[in-house]
């Protein structure tokens, strides 16, 4: 099944195909499950808001419009589980760890093709642009243009308020246009 592509798959899936589902599942949780790791370091929370948005993968899955990338939809799904997640907690009384924090157990990993496209893309003037960002300015670059969340979801997902977002991204724009104009 390794030739057909993960529209198909998904596809498939939408039609009740549960071994297209599978094949989909092996080739996308491994990326969704390391980005989950880099947002947040408790393990229990990780592989919940893993196992609801495969979940929700197969009962949303004829809802796909067919456009865009089907791992970037995968990935916004999770995102919004993880943001829930942390909105569960809270509610709770509990607080998440989140990105930055790696979990003993999960090991060094692997590069995935994304780290790598990202490392490309990040070399030379760019990257040192980016680092010299503060990290919370980073922080909700990576939420907002690289996972695509709102202003909503990214408030929720690092605890600070929508107008503390708005700002902080304002910002980042501006001081990468300045670093590299």
């Amino acid at each position: 099944m390794g030739e057909v592509d993960e529209a198909g798959l998904l596809r498939a899936a939408a039609a009740g195909d549960a071994v297209s589902f599978e094949e989909l599942y092996d080739r996308l949780a491994p990326m969704v499950l390391l980005r989950l790791r880099r947002r947040c370091a408790d393990p229990d929370v990780v592989a919940d808001v893993l196992q609801e948005t495969f979940t929700a993968v197969w009962r949303s899955a004829g809802s796909w419009t067919g456009h865009g990338d089907v791992g970037a939809w995968v990935w916004t799904i999770a995102a919004r589980r993880l943001v829930d997640a942390y909105r569960r907690r809270r509610r709770s009384g509990q607080e998440l760890s989140s990105r930055g924090e790696e979990h003993p157990a999960a090991g060094p990993a692997a590069a995935s093709a994304e780290d790598q496209v990202m490392d490309g893309l990040l070399a030379g003037p760019l990257e040192a642009a980016m680092k010299a960002l503060s990290p919370e300015l980073q922080e909700v670059l990576q939420a907002t243009v690289l996972d695509g969340l709102s202003t909503r979801e990214t408030a929720v997902l690092l605890g600070i308020p929508q107008g503390t977002v708005k700002t902080r991204a304002w910002r980042a724009r501006s001081r990468l246009r300045q670093a590299l104009a």
